[in-house]
């Protein structure tokens, strides 16, 4: 009976210290980090605020695209090869691209990582839109942009006019969930 009684509180301490130690996990896994403070000097863009100059390279080489200034409305997408979310979001994001043809807006992708990581993503999860390189760090386009807490995939929408309208942290799970996102106003 003894025996009993002390395997019971056992297995009830156990059960007790892997459901805390499950929530705290959890917990950790669903808040956002915190903002980081951006390099002094770094231009911070609001939304509705115009695009400081912007100009990254074509991952394929050959010159570089400018991403600030009049043109067509513009979704501009972080990721990089090891992020999981961005494999899964790279066919909704071409989807969405080939949806808009010639005349709507463009998606823009921005590989943060090494060109030749960047390469060997794009081999197995292929995309129709343009893909620009930079190397991440605490300056980079994405946080001048309003990813301040360093997250993938990051997106945000220019509007014609060069300036931004919205960001937003994290994959769009389908193609209906972007086109949600892109339709209503920015917040």
């Amino acid at each position: 009976m003894k025996r009993d009684a002390i395997l019971t509180w056992t297995a009830i301490a156990v059960l007790g210290l892997v459901s805390a130690g499950l929530g705290w996990w959890l917990g950790q896994r669903v808040m956002l980090p915190p903002e980081q403070p951006p390099p002094a000097g770094l231009v911070l863009v609001e939304p509705g605020q115009a695009l400081p100059p912007l100009s990254l390279p074509y991952l394929a080489g050959g010159g570089t695209r400018r991403l600030d200034g009049p043109g067509r409305p513009r979704l501009i997408n972080y990721w990089a090869s090891w992020c999981g979310p961005c494999r899964k979001e790279m066919p909704i994001l071409d989807a969405f691209a080939a949806e808009q043809g010639g005349n709507g807006i463009q998606v823009i992708g921005v590989a943060l990582d090494t060109a030749d990581e960047a390469r060997a993503f794009l081999r197995e999860v292929p995309v129709a839109f343009e893909t620009l390189l930079e190397t991440p760090g605490p300056g980079d386009s994405s946080v001048v942009l309003g990813n301040r807490r360093n997250i993938l995939p990051f997106t945000a929408l220019v509007d014609a006019e060069g300036r931004l309208v919205k960001t937003r942290y994290g994959e769009f799970p389908s193609l209906e969930a972007l086109n949600a996102w892109v339709r209503s106003p920015a917040e």
